[in-house]
């Protein structure tokens, strides 16, 4: 997601390709009209292995759109409420049943989940973005912002490999990797990008 620069699709799948290993099964991508904004994904299929189930997906008016990266496990329970309330299906995907749980529940569908998950929904109707990961962190998500742009991806070298991202070393970071022998959330080995917490 770009807030001022123009996204050159190129180095948008550059920076996807860095994430193959995660999702070896097929990629997506989704360019907003302003030029801007775009969702990618890198696809592990599990749940639902027709083309329904691709990534980034939307509602049925494109106005919500979704890329995610894990596993809802109470997705069939969840997906019968949201039928009872209305909702139509177009696939069999678990990610599906985020985005109508978006619609109708907003922010609050992440009460609602349970399984391990990292995901991004951008809300054209709000113009807002929601990032969010399971309550126990098991899937990762990572952020950079500057006065131009906002990143995430489930991998650091998928933000780095953005070449307008500055790569200076977070010497904070670095010390509590030496002290705790990992990096605490939020900080990163990298100045400007942050793990989102649990």
């Amino acid at each position: 997601i770009n807030c001022r620069i123009k996204i050159d699709p190129s180095c948008f799948s550059s920076m996807l390709n860095t994430l193959l290993h995660r999702g070896p099964d097929g990629e997506g991508c989704y360019y907003f009209s302003d030029g801007c904004s775009a969702l990618g994904h890198r696809r592990l299929a599990v749940i639902d292995l027709t083309e329904n189930g691709k990534q980034p997906m939307s509602n049925e008016d494109g106005s919500i759109w979704i890329t995610c990266n894990g596993e809802i496990y109470n997705y069939k329970e969840l997906r019968e409420i949201l039928q009872a309330k209305g909702h139509r299906f177009a696939s069999r995907s678990d990610t599906e049943v985020i985005v109508h749980g978006y619609e109708e529940w907003g922010e609050a569908c992440v009460d609602r989940l349970r399984g391990m998950f990292a995901f991004g929904i951008w809300d054209s109707n709000r113009n807002q973005l929601l990032l969010a990961r399971d309550h126990f962190g098991i899937k990762p998500l990572y952020y950079y912002q500057d006065s131009a742009q906002l990143i995430f991806a489930s991998e650091l070298k998928a933000i780095i490999a953005c070449p307008q991202v500055q790569r200076k070393l977070n010497t904070h970071a670095l010390c509590d990797f030496f002290f705790y022998r990992y990096i605490p959330s939020p900080r990163t080995i990298w100045e400007g990008m942050f793990k989102l917490p649990p």
